[in-house]
């Protein structure tokens, strides 16, 4: 199993560390386990996080 600090999960998901922190803490972002004060995440989830936001056109995102 792959766990990744933010730096190295914002870079995974070709993100900045400031835009994951901000959908970490609204809620949007990937699943994430907290330990201590340290945020970590799997790369299983990031990859499922990224799966869930597939969309084929634009039309799709106001879609629900």
């Amino acid at each position: 199993m792959d766990i990744l600090n933010t730096i190295e999960a914002a870079e995974y998901v070709r993100l900045s560390k400031p835009t994951l922190d901000r959908l970490r803490v609204s809620g949007e972002g990937p699943v994430y386990a907290q330990l201590g004060r340290a945020v970590r995440y799997r790369k299983a989830d990031l990859d499922d996080w990224l799966a869930s936001r597939l969309t084929r056109s634009t039309s799709e995102r106001g879609a629900a």
